[in-house]
């Protein structure tokens, strides 16, 4: 008789520490009810939940196959209570010999269930923590990603993207104003079933928009059976949440967080967290904007100041091209007299076409891939001056842009930036000179377009020695 208690003792201690150690939820419930099993030698051990909806679990159990436990095997409830919350019963089924429970299993099976109780809360702040943590850095991502990118034409799939990560949805979508007063889909995130989801529209007069437009968030149980709901892509929605994207009284947009039909409701705290995550979206977008506004300020300031410059070498250019014509009054013979007047019309022309070049570098529109054969080459060859030491020089004869078609355009940019890798490759490149012109004839008299890429060595003023690639091809 006093042999007895002390392994079952020794077997509870040993399931209240399992209990006591587990952090997940899932993790802690697994625990209880196989500890319940092994204590008191049941078949079987349930743990039902009271509220499903609140974390998403209805039921643990032993594992194993379900075996069947006739009507008339014994039976053990125990409920669980967390705080003053009942969290759910365990329920235990079954014998070996049909066995009735005694007050003892009762009593092993009531201790355990209070340790539970204390662990399932335990493990409830432990998760609520973690879904905070990831919710703070969710939204420390998207801000950092706003502000340090670039391009800002992913500003809101960046948003929605993270905010679907997030909230388990199956779908992030963000909707603006529409001027006829509803909403339309501007940006959705789905990694499956996209197809009809960007444009589509929440019409005036839907019960939900006078919530939305006036900045307040609306939580449905069930997209596809809830009358509030107008678009035509309700129907493969479940749980949602429509968040007003809202920073400083101004409304960007709403970000809505469908989960799929049949999901798992979102809880409180999933509302409040993405709630908070909503807001501070907002203002890492109107921040995104903000800079991206003071950076297209920053590129119209440089282009005044590159229209001073060029202003400038223009002026001494054109001073020292003059100065140079009336030296040649007082120079005697004509063949000096001819050789100035060609550097001097050379230098000229040179000039001309900078002033040309510079001005159509300062016409492309700050965003965007530049338009034209023109603004095509300029950009490669603005690329490859990091490469080359210096700036090449640009020159284009003729109606580059209207008689240059694309497929002629597209091979005729492939070989400037093979002649221009190849100018970089060489040594002691100190000047790139690159020339388009149309129409080019060919020796046959046949209209085409022709490359020009030339590159000057160090020596006699950058001119002396170099290499000269010539490309041609017809319209």
């Amino acid at each position: 008789m006093s042999a007895r208690p002390a392994p079952r003792l020794a077997r509870l201690l040993e399931a209240l520490l399992d209990v006591g150690t587990a952090l997940d939820l899932r993790g802690v419930l697994q625990h209880i009810v196989d500890g319940a099993a092994e204590l008191t030698g049941a078949d079987r051990a349930d743990l039902v939940v009271a509220d499903p909806d609140a974390g998403g679990l209805a039921e643990i159990r032993t594992p194993g196959p379900d075996r069947p436990v006739p009507e008339t095997a014994p039976l053990l409830r125990m409920p669980v209570h967390v705080r003053d919350e009942e969290f759910g019963e365990l329920r235990l089924a079954g014998r070996a010999g049909a066995a009735p429970f005694t007050v003892e299993d009762e009593q092993l099976l009531r201790v355990l269930a209070v340790q539970a109780g204390v662990s399932i809360g335990n493990a409830r702040l432990y998760e609520t923590a973690r879904q905070r943590e990831r919710w703070i850095e969710g939204a420390a991502a998207v801000t950092t990603a706003l502000l340090t990118e670039e391009g800002a034409g992913d500003a809101l799939t960046t948003v929605a993207e993270r905010a679907r990560l997030l909230a388990d949805a199956c779908a992030g979508v963000i909707l603006h104003p529409t001027a006829e007063g509803g909403m339309a889909i501007v940006t959705a995130s789905t990694p499956d079933d996209p197809d009809g989801m960007v444009g589509a529209t929440i019409e005036p007069g839907s019960p939900v928009l006078e919530q939305l437009l006036g900045g307040e968030p609306v939580f449905v149980d069930d997209s596809a059976t809830d009358p509030r709901m107008t678009t035509h892509v309700r129907h493969r929605f479940g749980p949602s949440m429509m968040l007003p994207l809202q920073a400083g009284g101004r409304l960007i947009g709403t970000l809505a967080l469908p989960r799929r039909r049949g999901g798992r409701p979102y809880t409180d705290l999933e509302r409040l967290l993405a709630t908070q995550f909503a807001s501070q979206a907002a203002l890492a977008l109107v921040l995104a904007d903000a800079r991206r506004g003071r950076e297209l300020l920053a590129v119209y300031e440089d282009r005044d100041r590159i229209a001073r410059d060029l202003h400038d070498l223009v002026v001494q250019r054109l001073f020292a091209t003059g100065m140079m014509l009336e030296s040649t009054r007082r120079r005697p013979g004509a063949d000096d007299v001819r050789d100035i007047l060609g550097r001097a019309v050379e230098e000229l022309r040179s000039t001309v076409g900078e002033v040309r070049t510079a001005i159509l570098t300062l016409q492309q529109p700050p965003a965007g891939p530049p338009a034209g054969l023109r603004g095509r080459v300029l950009r490669e060859t603005a690329s490859a001056a990091a490469r080359l030491g210096t700036a090449p020089s640009t020159h284009f004869r003729g109606p580059v842009d209207a008689r240059v078609p694309d497929r002629v355009a597209d091979r005729l940019l492939t070989a400037l930036r093979d002649a221009l890798a190849a100018a970089s490759a060489r040594p002691d490149v100190s000047r790139v000179e690159v020339a388009v012109e149309t129409p080019a004839p060919s020796p046959e008299g046949r209209d085409g377009v022709r490359l020009r890429v030339a590159d000057y060595g160090a020596d006699a003023g950058g001119r002396g020695r170099g290499t000269t690639v010539t490309w041609w091809a017809p319209l």
